[in-house]
């Protein structure tokens, strides 16, 4: 089961974090880049405007990859398996790579938009389907530590390409090329060792009807004296679903028996991209310059931060089956809501006192912990929690489709609210972050050691009311 994680992993979300990270590092050389390349095809210089315009093409249409993605993963994984969906993923990895490799030496930065866009698509998919494998193949006492792996190889992700960037390695002028095609390597490796694990029990009984692969699967993961629980457990959910097919996602809408489910996933998605996760790393540089950190170091210090975050997905990871779902996301929501005020009150006297700067820098670090330790990791566990086999799929890609919108919206408008609000923009996100916060505790239950069927019962009344 560990190894299945690894396994998934690094070709999965992985990639996301990986590739959202990279880019950071050699923004000049790319500017760089399409200046000479535009003079040497239009003898011409590259306006400033013009400029600016092909790098936002480049950096944002990673996001609309990633929404293509979200919209094909799930089909993907019903089509041809969960395991399947993954493996060919890794295709268009790959092909991206090389597009964004060859783009420097033949002098079309065409390729790199499309090898980014691709990229995307890769990392929209592995979003939707990683955690949809690790959720069915879990057992019950395990499932919320296996599902952290989603975030834990996503933060790890992140933390790579921080360092991988550095000008050291791979973010100097020379090697920049290279840095933006090394995600095939974890492309590559995916390719190597998922291929010795079995397709996910669960989408191999329900969705296939194929009972003697799916024992066999169970066996391998769960060892051949306590796979039986997990096999009962299962064709309960295959007698209760009664044949029904995997449901499309517009199908959701108007299924009464998953509207709160359905809110639930849309609620949470939105609330994790908009609770000023992206205002802090905005903010980080300009504090950390305050706090009397050279601007040579800052980009040490901001490994601090990936570093951080990936430390709070290994500790949700190991706390998660332990304390329960609603009391790390409620709590991390929570402690967001406290750290926004205490940022928006050290930013407005930030020229006061000299201790100021260092509130405000803990408060960065404090901010990140909260977030990995709730919104960050349980998010995506609790998706794959809430449904059932055949609305499970669809669900991921509702989910993945809200969270790329919103990501690509934060993106094109927080310019402009940092702008609009300076240090204030900290109350519109705690007021959000405290929202969120009292829905969870109002709408969602425990989901610990609970089977999809316990839980889907868990939400009846709250579906049909009266009428249950």
């Amino acid at each position: 089961l560990f190894l299945s994680i690894c396994a998934v992993g690094i070709g999965g979300t992985f990639q996301y974090g990986y590739n959202v990270s990279i880019i950071n590092a050699p923004t000049q050389h790319i500017h760089s880049f399409l200046n000479v390349t535009w003079t040497s095809r239009y003898q011409k210089k590259l306006n400033l405007d013009l400029l600016t315009f092909l790098w936002s093409v480049i950096a944002s249409i990673f996001s609309l990859g990633g929404l293509c993605g979200a919209l094909i993963g799930g089909s993907m994984a019903i089509r041809i398996g969960r395991k399947g969906a993954l493996l060919m993923n890794n295709v268009i990895a790959i092909l991206a790579s090389i597009l964004m490799g060859i783009s420097f030496p033949t002098g079309l930065f065409e390729l790199l938009i499309v090898g980014r866009f691709l990229i995307g698509i890769n990392s929209g998919i592995g979003l939707c389907v990683q955690p949809l494998y690790l959720g069915e193949v879990a057992p019950k006492h395990l499932r919320g530590g296996m599902a952290m792996g989603s975030s834990i190889f996503l933060t790890g992700g992140i933390l790579t390409g921080q360092i991988i960037g550095l000008r050291e390695l791979l973010g100097g002028e020379t090697y920049w090329p290279l840095l933006l095609s090394s995600s095939c390597f974890p492309a590559f490796a995916q390719l190597a060792f998922l291929p010795w694990f079995p397709e996910s029990p669960r989408y191999l009984l329900i969705d296939r009807g194929d009972e003697l692969s799916c024992v066999k699967a169970l066996k391998r993961f769960h060892g051949s004296l306590r796979y039986q629980m997990e096999m009962e457990d299962i064709q309960q959910e295959y007698f209760a679903l009664g044949g029904e097919k995997a449901k499309k996602p517009w199908q959701l809408f108007t299924d009464r028996g998953v509207r709160w489910q359905l809110i639930t996933v849309i609620v949470m998605t939105m609330g994790q991209q908009l609770s000023g996760i992206n205002a802090i790393y905005f903010y980080a540089t300009y504090i950390f310059k305050e706090a009397g950190i050279s601007e040579e170091k800052i980009l040490y210090v901001t490994l601090g931060t990936g570093a951080c975050e990936c430390l709070t997905a290994l500790t949700c990871g190991l706390l998660i089956d332990h304390v329960g779902r609603r009391f790390l996301i409620i709590g991390g929501y929570l402690l967001m809501t406290l750290w926004s005020i205490v940022l928006t009150f050290s930013l407005t006297y930030q020229e006061l006192h000299s201790w100021v700067p260092y509130v405000s820098m803990t408060c960065i670090f404090a901010f990140i912990l909260s977030f990995g330790l709730g919104p960050g990791g349980i998010t995506n566990t609790l998706t794959a929690e809430l449904f059932i086999q055949s609305s499970r799929p669809a669900a991921y890609m509702i989910g993945g489709t809200i969270s790329w919108i919103s990501f690509f919206t934060i993106g094109m408008l927080f310019p402009f609210i940092v702008t609009g609000l300076k240090q204030y923009c900290f109350l519109v996100f705690l007021v959000e972050c405290a929202l969120v916060a009292a829905f969870i505790f109002v709408v969602i239950p425990e989901t610990k050691n609970k089977s999809f069927l316990e839980i889907k019962k868990e939400f009846h009344k709250l579906n049909f009311g009266r009428n249950a």
